[in-house]
């Protein structure tokens, strides 16, 4: 946890949040299967404080952050790296962190808003992690995602739900994204690019290589026929590296439809594709 606030402020409070959340993430099940320690998902919530709305109330940035590993490799691909800049919360020390998938925003909607937010987050996390592993296998976490959009706290200082906040850019437009029939293809693609691309690369590179590509090819039929899809920017944060060291040793006409494709689809990176893609 990282903060702005003045140096009056007691810390105290903080480290206890981050003890609550932590725990609260890790000891909570929050699927049906069963997991071995070493199976456990990869992932980090920076709570970047930035103002004090009362004795207990927070306005915070939070940056989310996961991964998964790449078969027979040391690798760990990074599916997720966003910030969400509109995240206040209310928390009174030692308050126990509680959440009701039926009774998601309580009498007092900054503190729901707290862990809706972050299980928000942890669905959102599951869910592309299981659509990397299987086809439409992130469904459900998706669909519980949904809930929690349509059953937000709300309140005064709240934002980040509904679909006029934040230029399309929020929790309401990731989701709506993600089940909306209509971008289905973007499950398909995450299988495709993880399952049968990047986790293929190690045992034949070059029919790895050409799996990612194909479902880059895939991802700018979903950018054309709608762009500027949230979904798509979303994958494409902190992509820019892993994806400059697929086509690093690709053929000149690999190299050069990847480079289109991801000038594209990553107009802030589209110079350093074209500079180290050459």
């Amino acid at each position: 946890m990282d903060n702005q606030l003045p140096t009056t402020i007691d810390k105290k409070i903080f480290r206890t949040l981050e003890s609550s959340l932590t725990n609260f993430i890790n000891k909570r099940k929050w699927t049906k299967d069963s997991y071995k320690i070493n199976e456990k998902i990869e992932c980090q919530f920076l709570i970047n404080l930035k103002n004090v709305i009362d004795q207990n109330t927070f306005e915070a940035s939070l940056t989310i952050q996961s991964g998964r590993p790449v078969y027979q490799s040391a690798y760990l691909s990074p599916i997720i790296n966003y910030q969400d800049a509109n995240f206040a919360f209310k928390y009174v020390e030692g308050q126990p962190m509680e959440f009701n998938e039926n009774r998601v925003s309580g009498s007092d909607p900054l503190v729901s808003n707290l862990t809706a937010v972050i299980v928000y987050y942890v669905y959102v996390i599951l869910g592309y992690d299981y659509d990397s592993f299987s086809l439409r296998g992130g469904d459900e976490y998706f669909q519980k995602a949904l809930n929690i959009v349509n059953n937000a706290p709300d309140a005064g200082q709240i934002s980040g739900w509904k679909s006029y906040e934040n230029n399309n850019r929020n929790r309401y437009w990731l989701t709506e994204n993600l089940i909306n029939n209509r971008y289905a293809m973007i499950h398909d693609f995450y299988y495709n690019y993880y399952r049968k691309g990047l986790d293929k690369i190690y045992e034949d590179e070059a029919a790895g290589r050409q799996e990612v590509l194909n479902a880059l090819i895939v991802l700018d039929d979903i950018n054309r026929e709608t762009p500027n899809l949230m979904i798509i920017q979303f994958f494409m944060l902190g992509k820019a590296n892993e994806l400059i060291g697929i086509f690093k040793k690709a053929p000149a006409a690999d190299k050069l439809r990847a480079v289109q494709l991801l000038s594209k689809l990553d107009v802030s990176n589209a110079n350093k594709y074209k500079q180290e893609l050459k």
